[in-house]
């Protein structure tokens, strides 16, 4: 079961115990891990993976831990990709709040998904309109 949606930093900062990493946004993907429950990735987050890691701002070995996390059976990490349900979801998503495109696929993702947990997990919440 989907129990949250991780945006790209959260996920990158779980992968690499980065600090940064709020306490609350660890013992999330923590327990639910450990209760066998699944984030969803979605897979706007490694296509900014990659620009970043182009534009310097992260290591290559970002994107390569978290695909392989990705295909691991025992990974809370699930990619879930853009489809017509998240396109039509996106228009839920208040455009003044969150004008970032990939944060606003992330938040219809979660949307998509039904998941009630807040969507960029190292936040408070998804602002939906």
């Amino acid at each position: 079961m989907f129990v949250g949606v991780a945006d790209t930093h959260t996920v990158i900062w779980y992968i690499f115990a980065n600090p940064r990493l709020s306490a609350a946004a660890k013992a999330f993907i923590d327990t639910a891990s450990a209760s066998g429950d699944q984030i969803g990735v979605s897979s706007i987050t490694l296509i900014e993976m990659v620009y970043l890691i182009e534009k310097g701002r992260i290591a290559a070995e970002s994107f390569t831990r978290l695909a392989t996390a990705l295909l691991e059976s025992d990974s809370p990490f699930v990619e879930a990709p853009p489809d017509l349900w998240v396109a039509r979801a996106l228009s839920r998503v208040d455009v003044m709040k969150v004008p970032d495109m990939p944060d606003r696929i992330i938040a219809a993702t979660a949307l998509r998904l039904n998941v009630q947990s807040s969507v960029k997990i190292a936040k408070s919440s998804c602002p939906v309109s």
